[in-house]
């Protein structure tokens, strides 16, 4: 009967469909630098080949996404306002917070972006900013600095900077404490972070109670890190290339590759600043600057827990949305600043990067199902794109 004819034919057209994506997963997955996981697979698979915009399609299936379900239920409140830089210079500030928060810790949040336009801004990491502030209760606010090719070193530091102090003076009229405010930034924000926080202690600014850095850039100059040699193709999310643009357009003189306002890893004296919690990620560029940051951190006597993301790419805290690896990252990180604004972080006695693995159990299950239905919309859509020329 013809019925049966088609069943057999879409049972059949369905395995063959599903052979096909979990080989597709499988020889995306096969790297110069090993077996990356399923997830980070498809997730780069599609960023490098165009397929998607990120920001729309690729989402979880709804069903594998109960984190991100109860998300959409926490009502966070918005608001969009500029503050005065000098010289006639506006800077947008974008806060986020609960609307009926009253004297709650205030996170400074630096987007990345290379420093350079077009790479970054606060719609780009609009998502990270909320949810900072849905997890930790805080008042979050990010300033969208200037940036380079048409303003070059130190502008972004000074807007960093003048964003902290006009945070300290204006931040309780939305139900933060100007007494707790931390720093926290991504990548080039992650260097205007711990930037922030130098140039607070060195000019006797807002006391700050912690630091949190995302696979912070924290050095211009030339260095032999192993991970800047290993990861440059760009493949990853963050190229030599484009780490060499981003100096030559925001330093564009020699002379200022070791101020320690643009590279805090060079700074003689790291004493006397908040505690840090440093996340870096296993394929990046930047992952060996921002560990042994935290080390000069630890020698000149600053607490800090540095903790190295396995199977992950530079960037991944973004991507927390479909990467349990990056929502876990950020609930570190909310669990960290609770801690550093409730009690008094020491120094450990030795220095160690902690290596946190990929999901197991449950959740290395829904990480799994998840990079499948994903890959299978991708290879559904190069199938359509191929068949449309």
């Amino acid at each position: 009967m013809m019925w049966k004819k088609v069943i057999k034919f879409i049972v059949i057209a369905s395995l063959l469909f599903s052979l096909i994506t979990v080989w597709s997963i499988e020889n995306w997955s096969q790297t110069a630098h090993g077996e990356l996981p399923s997830k980070t697979a498809v997730v780069l698979h599609a960023i490098n080949n165009n397929l998607v915009t990120l920001d729309t399609d690729i989402k979880a299936p709804e069903f594998l996404s109960p984190d991100a379900a109860k998300d959409k239920k926490v009502t966070m409140k918005r608001t969009d306002t500029t503050i005065d830089v000098g010289k006639n210079n506006d800077i947008p500030v974008r806060i986020y917070r609960y609307s009926n928060v009253e004297n709650a810790p205030v996170i400074m949040y630096y987007h990345g972006g290379a420093f350079l336009e077009g790479y970054g801004n606060l719609e780009s990491h609009d998502n990270v900013i909320r949810s900072l502030a849905a997890k930790t209760g805080a008042v979050v606010v990010s300033p969208g600095y200037r940036v380079a090719p048409e303003y070059v070193f130190p502008a972004a530091v000074e807007d960093s900077y003048k964003a902290l102090e006009w945070a300290f003076h204006h931040v309780e009229k939305f139900g933060g404490n100007p007494e707790k405010i931390a720093v926290a930034g991504d990548s080039a924000g992650g260097n205007l972070a711990a930037v922030t926080a130098l140039k607070s202690r060195d000019q006797n600014g807002p006391e700050l109670f912690a630091q949190l850095l995302f696979y912070p850039l924290t050095t211009f100059k030339d260095t032999n890190f192993e991970s800047r040699t290993m990861y440059d193709s760009g493949y990853y999310l963050l190229s030599r290339q484009v780490m060499l643009k981003a100096r030559e357009a925001y330093t564009p003189e020699q002379s200022m590759w070791q101020n320690p306002y643009t590279s805090p890893l060079n700074a003689r004296d790291l004493s006397d600043l908040p505690p840090a919690l440093i996340i870096t990620a296993e394929y990046d560029p930047l992952r060996d600057e921002g560990e042994l940051y935290g080390e000069k951190l630890h020698e000149a006597g600053t607490p800090v827990e540095t903790v190295r993301y396995k199977g992950v790419m530079h960037g991944f805290v973004s991507f927390f949305e479909i990467m349990t690896s990056g929502n876990s990252a950020l609930q570190n990180s909310a669990e960290f600043l609770q801690e550093a604004d409730t009690t008094s972080v020491k120094a450990k006695k030795e220095y160690n990067v902690t290596i946190q693995n990929g999901p197991s159990g449950f959740s290395r299950f829904k990480e799994e199902a998840e990079a499948f239905a994903i890959g299978a919309f991708l290879v559904g859509k190069s199938t359509f794109n191929r068949m449309m020329k």
